[in-house]
């Protein structure tokens, strides 16, 4: 199983992290996409994690949370064949036990899973408004009742990476789309309750209230455009065919 980590500007909990998965699971592998940080603290941080044994791939320049775990799932593809990936945020939101614990859901079942928050207690205004409208759109357009779409916490088996790499979006979206395609194409989705956790009102995310919002939304709405009309046609086809007049045989 490899644990796949995409930060930007990373803190010190990032190797506190991987010290305390190493110290859990030593079998566990962790993958560090660095998308392009710029500040010296983080900079510290990236290569304190390189020297507890992780594989820390760099972007010269911040590309988006989609470009860094596409580059993350190429090179466990590439460099790991065969090997489950489990992504997860190393800014303090995820448990050691929670990402073990997703991980293990995933061997055992061979689907994706995510690990869904409870969002109750003490979650910022923002994340929990957001994600309970997100949670409804999101049933509205696929049918699919996922309790947490923008969970950062997810495991996926080693046949999904070539998948994984094939869907677009570069930034936050890119999660969003992951989910409306699994729909989609009818792939399960497995979801398992994890602890809430934000660490000083989530003040490390990176996540754009505005910009990225109305990204994540964009992909639902074509979604739900996609959908319409194909419903559209088909119900112009029968109709179609419904009123197509009966020619009498001849003789």
């Amino acid at each position: 199983m490899i644990v796949l980590a995409p930060v930007y500007q990373p803190g010190a909990r990032l190797p506190e992290m991987v010290a305390d998965l190493r110290a859990a699971a030593p079998d566990l592998h962790v993958v560090v996409v660095d998308d392009g940080s710029s500040d010296p603290a983080a900079a510290r941080a990236v290569d304190a994690a390189r020297d507890l044994g992780c594989t820390v791939l760099r972007h010269p320049t911040n590309r988006g949370k989609g470009v860094a775990l596409r580059t993350g799932f190429r090179h466990v593809a590439e460099a790991h064949p065969g090997q489950d990936v489990v992504c997860a945020d190393f800014d303090g939101q995820h448990r050691v036990a929670d990402v073990l614990r997703v991980a293990e859901r995933t061997r055992t079942t061979g689907r994706m899973v995510l690990g869904v928050r409870r969002l109750d207690g003490e979650v910022p205004l923002r994340s929990r408004v957001g994600n309970a409208v997100t949670r409804v759109l999101f049933r509205a357009v696929t049918g699919c009742a996922v309790r947490d779409t923008q969970t950062g916490l997810r495991a996926h088996p080693a046949d999904q990476l070539d998948w994984l790499l094939s869907v677009s979006g570069d930034h936050f979206e890119y999660e969003m789309a992951v989910l409306l395609e699994a729909a989609r194409v009818g792939l399960p989705i497995e979801q398992t309750t994890i602890a809430t956790h934000y660490v000083k009102g989530n003040s490390s995310s990176h996540f754009s209230s505005l910009v990225d919002s109305a990204r994540v939304y964009a992909p639902l709405l074509r979604f739900a455009v996609s959908r319409l009309s194909g419903s559209l046609r088909t119900r112009a086809a029968t109709s179609s065919a419904a009123v197509r007049p009966v020619v009498p045989p001849e003789g």
